[in-house]
């Protein structure tokens, strides 16, 4: 296969200096190189900062759009990838294919598609993307096929480099469980912490971050590594293989990961890699059962960790990315390719 030559252009978070995001973006940057790809990254909402006159944001914005185009010409892609990239305009893709002729485009897109403005997003960007892929499964892609384009399934991505511990493997925790995401109003994962948490008081020691206590960088890191069991928890349950990007982290860590059974995860992973629940009361009494049984713990945690890394590695994911979008034969079978619109 020739090597392919892709421009990122995602939100890279430069002006959080470090304080970083363990995004999919970064991933899909590793699996490029692991695949021995060239690349080329362009951080949208940094430029518009950095170009802004004045500091006005709106200016600096289509001044990066122009910067973009800049960008392509020089680097010539074969492959451009588009994360959120909410300053980026429709017509500057027409530009850029009308300068570059053979380019593909495709956006990925990695939150909730019942959320508005996830749904907007897939909207805007259909008639100006070869692809779109979601990590949300299931009849719901279908609605942004245009008879030209390609609509699909993409899992969560992982790195070795960043995801790059096997607590499956460690005996001493600073915390037995643990659950880290963004409160909002009428959120149910809040709903289930609070009954679940009663249920195990005094018996597991659980640490809760978000909110005024959220944690980025080195200090999430840290937190992962030093984690005996996980909960990864959605905002909503039961839409067809998503879950929030965490699931890499605490699967690709070797924490032992509590996720709902309404999810169809079981098509990937099963009892002995991962531990599903179906309610509050259910997993109260699953998180007790592993905090005591740490041999059982430790081995599904392990087997989780691996199997993550072997099919939902980020150089894997990519592949299956470019050669969707670019009508290659599939180079091997992937385990979610029954999820391809076309």
């Amino acid at each position: 296969m020739k090597p392919h030559r892709i421009l990122l252009v995602d939100n890279l978070m430069i002006r959080r200096y470090g304080n970083l995001r363990m995004g999919p973006g970064r991933k899909l940057n590793c699996g490029a190189v692991r695949n021995n790809w060239r690349i080329c990254e362009f951080s949208d909402r940094d430029m518009a900062r950095l170009l802004a006159p004045l500091g006005i944001r709106s200016i600096g914005g289509k001044i990066a759009n122009r910067k973009l185009v800049k960008c392509a010409v020089n680097f010539r892609p074969d492959i451009i990838l588009l994360g959120h990239c909410d300053y980026i305009t429709n017509d500057t893709l027409f530009e850029i294919k009308e300068k570059l002729g053979a380019v593909k485009i495709a956006h990925f897109n990695v939150d909730p598609l019942w959320q508005e403005s996830t749904a907007r997003q897939m909207e805007e960007r259909k008639y100006s993307c070869d692809a779109l892929f979601a990590t949300t499964a299931g009849d719901i892609l279908k609605t942004w096929l245009t008879g030209s384009n390609t609509v699909a399934y993409m899992p969560n991505p992982s790195d070795p480099s960043m995801e790059c511990e096997d607590n499956g493997k460690k005996s001493v925790f600073e915390r037995n469980l643990f659950f880290a995401g963004n409160p909002r109003k009428g959120d149910p994962r809040w709903d289930l912490i609070a009954e679940v948490l009663p249920k195990i008081e005094g018996k597991v020691s659980c640490e809760i971050f978000g909110g005024k206590n959220g944690v980025w960088g080195a200090r999430y890191e840290e937190i992962l590594s030093s984690s005996k069991m996980s909960l990864n928890l959605n905002r909503r349950e039961g839409d067809k293989w998503y879950s929030s990007d965490r699931i890499a982290h605490l699967m690709g860590y070797g924490i032992l990961t509590f996720q709902s059974s309404k999810n169809q995860m079981d098509s990937f992973f099963c009892d002995q890699e991962t531990v599903y629940f179906d309610d509050s009361e259910d997993l109260a009494e699953k998180i007790i059962y592993y905090n005591s049984h740490d041999e059982e713990r430790a081995k599904i945690a392990s087997a989780g960790r691996e199997k993550y890394h072997s099919i939902f590695n980020g150089a894997r994911v990519l592949k299956f990315m470019v050669e969707t979008m670019t009508g290659e034969k599939y180079s091997e079978i992937y385990e979610w390719a029954d999820e391809v619109y076309r």
